[in-house]
């Protein structure tokens, strides 16, 4: 069996039938977390994708076998893509000098230069197979020894090169024995997939030639590259019953001597002395407690001496360290260069600590103990702030772990450091789970501040790439906190806004051919940017209502999308009093309102006010389509009134001005608003369902899979966002958010809105199906 666990909601686990006949041996995602590769001690190899874009459905799409060869290491093949963190370039305005694109080939390109997908395996008796995916969906697939003399791979692991290459190590596990290393190349040629491979420098483990540890460690049992992206630094480890020792070496170009016979001779110009490729150690551990597993850090940090100084003064710690677990249940972090302990964590079914390095005493009264629990398994998150592991029990376990290592930092410079790792992640796409698990309630405050200040300082184009990203990591930071739960709320209800203003701006198409520089959306947007009118039918006048006409169906099926805008205009507008204290002053207190976040939101009134002159225009056409409001007068033009008073307030947090304070009148008008129109009921807060909210503390919390938590703290519904149009209870996502699997609706208008959310929620985060009960 193979189980996947949402770690928001670690009781939710989707158990996949394997039909592997053997122990599965490896198991592999691919870079988007969409796709899993598992092999068994048969050869067989299953690539698993997700159905339906479901975090919990999946089906087996391909395979390959080498019948009756264990496979011992399994890897993706390379995209290309690689990016270098640079810590000391973590106070610049630029993200693109806080996170470079490296200079990195794909293992195998199509025409055009696209990468190829695929995997490479490495089986116990030394082949390797590589299969790769055409894009029809054929599966290309060879396999090549390793060397001529094949012999018995008991480890291995794959690494790649800045030049498209692939290189494997390889040991058949005694520690007398050398580790080898190949070079394998993957190439296609007439439609068929060839490997070559070439034998590189070897080395044997520097505990092997110790006169005191030669008959110590007599198997290795683990061997590790340091990064899959770098082939130069490999970590091993030596193990008896009792013990184990790590050794760090790196492989190094070094002259390589000339015999004095030749040294007597004049030199030729431009000549350079000859140089070999060989291994060096960096460094190496004390002799340890038996290792149980090892967890290398995937943040890509740069280690040049600038960075690696920066880091060590600020104290900053993530993607510098790889952990150790051993056999009497704590795990040790080990600095990945020197190898010196970090921090220390001890395990037990009762109890949990965490020592610094220097505490003899705690390490000394621990370890007289020795907890029958060890780690199986253990891996990093994206960013090195958390800790997976597996122990033999059975049992799945999430450590927390400091960016600081436990070093006691001033507030800012803590605050730099999570924002740090925030940025990364929105640049990236990677999840920031690991990341909120370090905030604190108040410190969710400065960070959305500080997070919206980077973000403003970046280029126009890098702005719109990531609008919505910033807006699903403001939101989640905001659930952190009881004072900023009204402002999760507005930013979820501003990722739909954005969508929706979107959806309806692309229905619009040119009356004439020629396309004009500017589409008709771009038009309207700059048209009502630069009209300041109260009035909506004489902004009409200056567009182009041709551009809007659409037909009637398309038109009638936006309407719950359409009634959302007129509901969340008329929400805002009639709460703008609440908001309001003495003298016309924004209330800035720690608990507010949900809509508050909208009120000096320049950018989001216009787009408010942008969708009422579409609305307008398109209730001409069809009538049907306009939103419906319960006035108390017959004669009230609702549109005309909400569009009035939103100018007037956008008026007051315009961009291209100070922000003001909404004038008397205004909130007079507004004031009057529930006694014209039925004001609609959207005052809730976001779901809180999940387990990060409730990890804010540093006492541990237990769970059990199949049962969800009943700890206080959620079970709310989702505030503004709360609408027909999403409620249909089918699938549903960690922000709370929740839609059908397959909607009724067969316009192409409606199929365009939903086709935005086939892969992803609102928030960027994955649907998961919701299991059918009567109570659902």
């Amino acid at each position: 069996m193979i189980h996947i666990i949402d770690t928001e909601h670690p009781w939710d686990v989707f158990s996949i039938n394997s039909g592997h006949t053997e122990v599965i041996s490896c198991l592999e995602w691919d870079q988007s977390g969409s796709r899993l590769l598992s092999a068994d001690g048969d050869g067989q190899i299953k690539c698993w994708s997700m159905s339906e874009h479901l975090v919990n459905s999946w089906e087996s799409v391909l395979s390959s076998s080498l019948d009756g060869d264990p496979i011992v290491a399994l890897s993706w093949l390379h995209n290309g893509v690689k990016l270098a963190l640079h810590v000391e370039m973590s106070g610049s305005t630029n993200f693109g000098e806080k996170f470079s694109r490296v200079k990195f080939s794909p293992s195998l390109t199509l025409f055009g230069g696209k990468p190829m997908e695929g995997w490479l395996a490495v089986t116990v008796s030394g082949l390797v197979t590589v299969s790769l995916l055409k894009p029809g969906g054929a599966l290309l697939t060879a396999s090549e020894s390793l060397c001529r003399l094949r012999g018995r791979v008991a480890l291995a692991d794959i690494a790649f090169t800045g030049g498209g290459n692939i290189v494997v190590a390889a040991t058949d596990g005694s520690s007398s024995s050398p580790v080898q290393f190949y070079k394998v190349v993957v190439s296609v040629v007439s439609e068929k997939c060839r490997i070559d491979t070439e034998l590189l420098p070897s080395l044997f483990l520097r505990c092997t030639t110790d006169p005191l540890r030669r008959e110590k460690y007599l198997s290795v049992t683990h061997l590790k590259f340091l990064t899959r992206e770098n082939s130069e630094q490999v970590l091993l480890c030596a193990s008896n019953q009792s013990g184990s020792i790590v050794e760090c070496w790196s492989l190094r170009k070094e002259g390589l001597p000339v015999n004095n016979i030749f040294q007597h001779r004049s030199p030729v110009v431009g000549e350079k002395q000859p140089t070999i490729l060989k291994w060096r150690i960096l460094t190496t551990t004390n002799d340890l407690e038996r290792v149980s597993a090892v967890a290398l850090p995937k943040l890509p940090i740069s280690i040049s001496n600038t960075d690696l100084k920066v880091a060590s003064d600020t104290k900053f710690c993530p993607g510098l360290g790889l952990a150790l677990a051993f056999h009497d249940g704590s795990i040790q972090i080990l600095h990945r260069l020197s190898l010196h302990t970090m921090g220390v964590f001890y395990g037990s079914s009762s109890s949990t600590s965490v020592q610094r390095p220097g505490d003899e005493s705690a390490i000394k009264r621990q370890r007289t103990g020795g907890p029958a629990l060890h780690f199986k398994a253990l891996q990093f998150s994206w960013t090195s702030l958390a800790l997976a592991g597996v122990d033999n029990h059975g049992k799945l376990h999430m450590l927390r772990v400091s960016p600081s290592m436990g070093q006691v930092l001033e507030m800012n410079t803590t605050l730099r450091h999570l924002l740090f790792l925030l940025e990364y992640c929105m640049v990236t796409g990677y999840d920031w789970w690991d990341v909120l698990l370090h905030v604190q309630p108040t410190m969710v405050h400065n960070l959305v501040e500080k997070l919206h200040e980077e973000y403003m300082r970046q280029n126009q184009a890098l702005q719109q790439v990531l609008a919505t990203r910033i807006v699903a990591v403001k939101a989640s930071l905001c659930k952190l906190s009881t004072a900023t739960a009204a402002r999760a709320c507005d930013f979820h209800a501003k990722l739909l806004l954005m969508a929706i203003s979107s959806t309806l701006k692309s229905l619009l198409r040119p009356h004439v051919l020629n396309t004009p520089d500017k589409s008709p959306g771009d038009r309207l947007t700059e048209i009502c940017a630069k009209n300041t009118d109260t009035d909506i039918d004489k902004v009409m006048i200056n567009l182009k209502t041709e551009e809007f006409v659409l037909d009637g169906p398309p038109l009638q099926s936006l309407q719950q999308l359409i009634q959302w805008v007129g509901d969340f205009v008329l929400y805002l507008l009639a709460n703008l009093p609440n908001q309001v204290i003495c003298h016309g002053l924004i209330l800035q207190g720690s608990m507010v309102r949900p809509g508050f976040g909208f009120m000096r939101d320049g950018a989001s009134l216009g787009m408010l006010r942008e969708m009422l002159v579409m609305i307008r225009i398109w209730g001409l056409l069809k009538p049907g389509c306009l939103p419906t409001f319960t006035a108390t007068s017959d004669n009230q033009d609702s549109m005309q009134l909400l569009f009035r008073l939103l100018t007037k307030l956008w008026l007051c947090s315009r961009d291209d001005g100070p922000p003001q304070d909404p004038d008397e009148s205004l909130i007079d008008e507004c004031c009057l608003l529930p006694s014209q129109l039925l004001v609609p009921s959207l005052d809730w807060l976001p779901v809180n369902d999940g387990v990060i909210v409730r990890l804010q503390g540093k006492h541990p919390l237990r769970l059990q899979f199949g049962k969800a938590s009943s700890l206080p703290g959620g079970g709310t519904r989702p505030g503004l966002i709360d609408h027909p149009v999403l409620i249909l209870c089918q699938l549903n996502c960690v922000c709370g958010c929740v839609t059908m699997l397959r909607s009724p609706n067969k316009t192409n208008a409606m199929k365009q809105w939903e086709q935005r959310w086939i892969k992803n929620c609102l928030c960027g985060g994955l649907w998961r199906r919701i299991p059918h009960s009567p109570l659902s």
